[in-house]
């Protein structure tokens, strides 16, 4: 009987976590996504302090934009960095992200200690960001090396545990906000400074760690060459265009809604917390049914149904508190849930010795985009309000929908999920 070698890895990627088990993995999976999660507290907590900086250094909307947008140029600078000398390929995956967790928690820590006022906090908070990018594509990395026909659980665990960190500022402006921004710094960078502690300490590269590859600059590149790596990047940056922006923005259309309806602020914030939370949940669910029926079938599916929120939101604008909330929850849930199964499906479809090099670069790309759809959003409602601002986000996803379609009917497509899809 002929055998398909091209079936035999699929077969095998099936059988493996049964028959052969791999002592201590899920302790170490749920170390790493605490490791992460702590790791990149000093990226979520800054708008949990952006009220009390206002106050202290009299900053204006574009100062407070900037807090938070220099983060990110600089986790978009690092991860390419990254990406270009393969670092996470080339580097221990452990070290890499130990040391960059720790020196994200110095850049934070520098800024209660030494700025004055905001010219030092943006070099520092850029510095922050370029040190993140050593944390979460590496983080996705380190959980590639332990999984294989579970690999959407295992980045949708640790997707959902970064999610769960980006909502909780809202829980803190809803309980009273911050009003000494100093403690705060100094605890994300404790906190930051404890994920590399844990990391050093519990965290392994597993048993499906690739041997380091010669340093190879072009890699980087291959996401624009082989067509399954951008369809799947696409898909991505489909996901990408509609998700930070509707994080970023979702808790003031809330407010803005509420404020017409009769409801007090604080109300708004502990729905916006919800919302960003519920998130969380949808990528531990959806990683669960992606190694089942599917990575495309998961992400298409979650796209149709944020996009869809995405263009109804607006119309319940001033309307019912409640409806509109139930709507949001729905959102929040399905625009994250597809996050880790982009990352899965390039886990897969790369060389296994540039995984990380794939992952970051991949991260870059979306990172990037978020700048250019955080402030289209802003610009949007200045024009035609909030009732139909959040509408323009269904783009990203009818592109990313597109991508994934084509993906799932290419050949290629039986190395995703064990021969799923």
């Amino acid at each position: 009987m002929e055998i398909d070698n091209e079936r035999v890895p699929a077969i095998s990627n099936l059988q493996s976590p049964i028959s052969d088990p791999l002592p201590g993995k899920w302790r170490t999976l749920l170390l790493l996504a605490l490791a992460e999660l702590l790791g990149m507290a000093v990226w979520f907590s800054a708008s949990a302090v952006v009220p009390a900086l206002t106050a202290a250094w009299r900053l204006d909307d574009a100062g407070r934009a900037w807090l938070t947008m220099s983060v990110q140029i600089g986790f978009v600078a690092g991860a390419f960095g990254s990406a270009v000398l393969n670092l996470a390929d080339r580097l221990s995956a452990r070290w890499l992200f130990t040391v960059s967790c720790f020196l994200a928690a110095l850049a934070t820590a520098l800024i209660p200690a030494l700025a004055g006022g905001i010219g030092l906090a943006l070099a520092l908070r850029f510095l922050t960001g370029l040190f993140l990018a050593g944390v979460y594509p590496v983080g996705m990395k380190l959980m590639a090396t332990w999984t294989k026909a579970d690999r959407g659980l295992g980045i949708g665990l640790l997707v959902g545990a970064l999610t769960l960190g980006s909502a909780a500022p809202h829980l803190l402006n809803a309980l009273g906000g911050v009003n000494e921004w100093r403690p705060v710094l100094y605890l994300a960078a404790l906190l930051a400074g404890l994920g590399g502690v844990i990391a050093v300490l519990f965290v392994a590269e597993g048993p499906y760690r690739a041997s380091a590859p010669r340093f190879n600059w072009r890699y980087a590149g291959q996401i624009f060459r082989q067509q399954e790596l951008f369809l799947a990047n696409l898909g991505y940056l489909g996901h990408m265009w509609e998700l930070y922006a509707m994080w970023a923005w979702i808790p003031l259309f809330l407010q803005a809604s509420f404020d017409l309806a009769g409801v007090a602020a604080s109300w708004a914030s502990a729905a916006a917390f919800a919302v960003v939370a519920a998130g969380g949940l949808g990528s531990l669910l959806a990683g669960l049914l992606a190694d089942r029926v599917g990575r495309t079938t998961i992400t298409i599916l979650s796209l149709l149904v944020s996009g869809g929120c995405a263009l109804v939101a607006g119309l319940l604008y001033g309307s019912q508190p409640a409806w509109l909330l139930a709507l949001c929850l729905v959102w929040g849930f399905a625009v994250v849930a597809d996050s880790a199964q982009f990352s899965a499906c390039i886990s897969e479809l790369s060389r296994p010795e540039y995984v990380g090099t794939a992952l970051t670069m991949q991260t870059s790309l979306g990172f990037l985009l978020t700048l250019f759809t955080i402030r289209l959003i802003l610009w949007l409602e200045g024009i035609v309000g909030w009732r139909f601002a959040f509408a323009f986000l269904a783009l990203g996803p009818a592109v990313g929908v597109g991508a994934m379609l084509a993906l799932r009917r290419s050949p290629v497509a039986r190395k995703l999920a064990g021969g799923r899809g």
